[in-house]
């Protein structure tokens, strides 16, 4: 079971899961985030990466808002490398990963999977707080308090590969594994027609991470 929104993080979470031999089914949520472009981003990585199922779940966040990419809050842009790195920014979604890992571990409890992978960075966006290794290790023993399978012996475990890597180690693996970037959109506030800004957070660690490998990103910017 793989968390897939369609970004470069998730599609390298994806490729790295494939290649431990595992059968893929992906998960990507529609939580009423500003970049509708993302979810056409995922079901391309889908296709090119022959999961076996692609689910699009609706889960309406613009409900609570409470975050730039869930309510009418500007997406910051141009901001230093240092204030990317301090405190948490208004781009975090409110309990956003506790929502995706819950889904993740009803499904997974269906198709009776016992891995479920999300491509959390501790390094990149260091803020957010879902994002940490003791936040991962907490749901962990959460889940496996709270399902009949794991009471029953069949634990699930989360996978984490990315959350101790920068982005241009991230984007080494990747290209490592035949992902392919082009097809993946970081971007906080993409055009309609799915082009980057290139100024906002996500963007400028992307293009970052490109360029400390020599690479040119294959993405669309503004």
């Amino acid at each position: 079971m793989v968390c897939l929104s369609g970004g470069l993080d998730s599609a390298t979470t994806l490729a790295v899961a494939g290649s431990q031999g595992f059968a893929l089914y992906a998960l990507t949520f529609r939580y009423g985030q500003r970049h509708q472009v993302e979810l056409e981003a995922a079901k391309r990585i889908a296709q090119e990466s022959g999961v076996i199922e692609h689910a699009v779940v609706d889960i309406d966040l613009r409900r609570f808002g409470g975050s730039a990419l869930t309510a009418e809050i500007e997406v910051p842009k141009g901001r230093g490398e240092d204030e990317i790195a301090t405190g948490i920014p208004i781009t975090y979604v409110p309990a956003r990963n506790t929502i995706f890992l819950s889904f993740a571990l009803a499904w997974a409890e269906v198709l009776e999977a016992r891995d479920i992978f999300i491509g959390v960075n501790a390094l990149d966006y260091s803020g957010y707080p879902d994002c940490r290794p003791e936040y991962i290790a907490a749901f962990a023993r959460m889940a496996n308090l709270a399902t009949k399978a794991a009471v029953e012996g069949r634990s699930v475990k989360i996978h984490t590969p990315l959350i101790a890597l920068r982005k241009s180690e991230i984007i080494r693996r990747g290209l490592e594994l035949g992902v392919n970037y082009a097809l993946t959109l970081s971007c906080y506030d993409p055009s309609p027609e799915g082009i980057a800004c290139g100024t906002c957070d996500a963007c400028q660690l992307r293009l970052k991470g490109f360029a400390e490998l020599g690479i040119k990103d294959p993405a669309r910017y503004q």
